[in-house]
């Protein structure tokens, strides 16, 4: 609940976070931007060496999900890039960008599970990464959608 301060003119003016949240949800959102950004340029790192050599990830037996690791390799360029530039958005205030970064963290965790089998722990912290980032970005919708109190 945001707290209320009485100016000169008899008026109340409210003291939370910059639109309308609370300080700690938009702090966590600022967080999520910088996360999502990391992730995305640890996501383009991985799709470069996936891309370049097909020897850097381990070759694991039968698996449900397995696919080339060329293609593993693209799949991950493509959504680090745009994580990236969607985590450049949400530190920049765009309105766009919150949005995306939902929608993205979710890609992001699909792809950490699939991913599993070649980089478990990587994996693993991948989906908490994600998870976090759809938390923060949903806690503080502010712009959107106006707080009662």
């Amino acid at each position: 609940m945001a707290q209320q301060a009485s100016t000169s003119s008899g008026t109340t003016r409210s003291t939370a976070a910059p639109g309308g949240g609370h300080a700690r949800a938009a702090g966590g959102t600022m967080f999520a931007g910088v996360l999502l950004l990391v992730d995305g340029i640890l996501g383009i790192l991985n799709g470069i060496a996936g891309i370049a050599a097909d020897d850097v990830y381990t070759r694991i037996g039968s698996y449900v999900f397995e696919w080339d690791l060329t293609a593993w390799g693209w799949i991950h360029l493509i959504i680090g890039a745009i994580a990236a530039v969607t985590g450049v958005g949400i530190l920049r205030h765009a309105g766009w960008a919150r949005a995306v970064g939902v929608v993205l963290a979710s890609l992001i965790i699909i792809m950490n599970f699939i991913w599993l089998p070649y980089l478990p722990l990587w994996g693993l912290i991948g989906i908490a990464i994600g998870i976090f980032v759809i938390w923060a970005l949903c806690a503080d919708w502010s712009e959107s959608s106006p707080r009662a109190e």
